[in-house]
Order: C-alpha cells, then sequence, then structure tokens
C-alpha cells in the first residue's frame, strides 16, 4: 500500500469512527432530541453518492469508508424515525388518558 494510500484508509477510519459514538448513546440511552432529521438524511444521500463515486472509481478507501458510514448513518435514521415515532404514540395515549 503506497502512501496516498494510507493517508486515505486512515482519514476514511478516522471519519468513519466518528459516527460509532452516535449510534452507541442512541442505542444505550434512547435519547435523539438532538438529532436532526433533515441533516441526517441529507448527509446519507451524500454518503450514498459518494459510495457510489468509489465503486466507479474503483478506490479502496473511499468504498470502505461510505460502506461503513453509509451503515452507521442510517443506523441513526432508523434508531432515530422509530424512537420519535414511539414517544409520539406514547405522548397521543398519555394525551387520551388524561382527556378520558
Amino acid at each position: 500500500m503506497d502512501q496516498i494510500t494510507a493517508i486515505g484508509v486512515f482519514a476514511a477510519l478516522f471519519t468513519t469512527a466518528a459516527f460509532v459514538p452516535q449510534v452507541v448513546a442512541i442505542i444505550r440511552t434512547g435519547n435523539v432530541d438532538g438529532i436532526s432529521l433533515s441533516m441526517y438524511s441529507i448527509f446519507t444521500v451524500g454518503v450514498a453518492l459518494w459510495l457510489g463515486y468509489g465503486i466507479l472509481m474503483q478506490d479502496l478507501p473511499m468504498l470502505l469508508a461510505n460502506s461503513v458510514t453509509l451503515l452507521l448513518a442510517i443506523s441513526v435514521l432508523i434508531l432515530t424515525i422509530k424512537t420519535r415515532l414511539k414517544q409520539k404514540r406514547q405522548s397521543v395515549t398519555t394525551e387520551q388518558i388524561t382527556h378520558a
């Protein structure tokens, strides 16, 4: 592996690993209050496009980083949506009980 590819691989590892604490925090706490769905949606589309670019360019660091990052970003989106839907259902149920 040449130096340029090594730099790309390390850059990919660090930028991808940056998403792991967010996914773990959501799983542990269930708190998604600070997550912007629009930001993560736009970001996820961008990562998917970078992955496509990496595939077309046959760029290993780009392929690896964006594959894993895409999975992590999708995980954040799914966990956020599921949690917010659950909170909304609980809020509606509580409101119905209060008004009964």
